[in-house]
């Protein structure tokens, strides 16, 4: 069984059609054939139904698809941790994010890093809190920021950077806007815009309002934070969103208030995997991330 083999098999698999997947690969379409028929005769199975137009996947060629990707991606991880041993300062580093991070702590954090790293580049994924630690735990990407931070996760290790309130969002002319701060049951009755289901941002809404003894009613959901903001500044509802995110936003049309019953907040930091090393630049970018809000938080961040 041969490298090429594999990769020729995934490929065809992924495109189910011979000739696209040699188009893809620069090859001959008899050369990949011939490999994915020694490729068979050596398993002693067929991986393919052929079709007159496409090929698919025989319930135990799905089978061996997951196992050579799975085997494939750690031999390319192990080809890079060998290239970033012999030049730490010369790596990728696959990192995720959620959403509610993508506007201000990330490119904060990027950028100071490559002032003093400026040869380490980023591959960048967005996804989810479940989806990037499931990317982390299969080893799709190295590093995840996530909020809240989870714990008691085997194959994964957290590492909380800092605590941030979770603010009420009102539109600039709801009756609320003048309050220095409110209850959130004061919110009961008023239209919700939130994330959509799967978002841990709200799962820490629906609990804060199940807390003060209500169900939120929901009159609007979104998969990130400039849409759910847009709906809010039009008057369609009010949300509840993290502190960060809200900084920087122009103030014209909506009004952030802080919530004292209950307290409301998330943690923030990273996921790191427990079932590898990091290689040398990750452990740049990891050792960079705990110096870089230490002094974050002694001055009061």
């Amino acid at each position: 069984m041969e490298l090429r083999q594999l990769r020729y098999f995934i490929k065809v698999a992924e495109l189910e059609h011979v000739s696209e997947a040699a188009a893809e690969l620069h090859v001959a379409q008899s050369a990949v054939s011939r490999q994915i028929g020694n490729l068979e005769d050596e398993l002693g199975v067929k991986l393919f139904i052929r079709g007159s137009r496409r090929i698919r996947l025989t319930p135990v060629g799905e089978i061996f698809l997951t196992r050579v990707k799975s085997v494939m991606a750690e031999l390319e991880k192990a080809e890079r941790e060998i290239y970033e041993y012999l030049n730490p300062e010369t790596g990728t580093i696959r990192l995720g994010f959620p959403t509610s991070l993508a506007a201000k702590t990330l490119p904060n954090v990027i950028s100071a890093f490559r002032k003093e790293h400026p040869q380490i580049g980023f591959q960048l994924q967005q996804g989810t809190v479940n989806e990037l630690t499931e990317q982390v735990v299969q080893g799709h990407i190295d590093i995840a920021f996530v909020s809240p931070v989870p714990f008691g996760q085997e194959q994964l290790e957290g590492h909380i950077f800092f605590t941030e309130k979770m603010m009420a969002l009102l539109p600039k002319q709801h009756q609320l806007v003048h309050e220095p701060h409110l209850r959130l049951d004061l919110l009961r009755h008023e239209p919700f815009v939130l994330f959509r289901q799967g978002y841990i941002i709200r799962d820490i809404v629906m609990k804060a309002c199940s807390q003060v003894g209500f169900q939120p009613r929901i009159a609007f959901e979104g998969e990130d934070i400039d849409t759910i903001k847009g709906l809010v500044s039009a008057g369609l509802g009010v949300s509840v969103l993290p502190e960060i995110t809200l900084n920087d936003m122009p103030m014209r049309d909506t009004k952030a208030i802080e919530i004292i019953e209950p307290d409301v907040t998330r943690t923030v930091g990273i996921v790191l995997p427990t079932n590898r090393e990091l290689a040398p630049s990750e452990k740049i970018f990891f050792e960079f991330l705990q110096t870089y809000y230490e002094k974050l938080n002694q001055f009061g961040f």
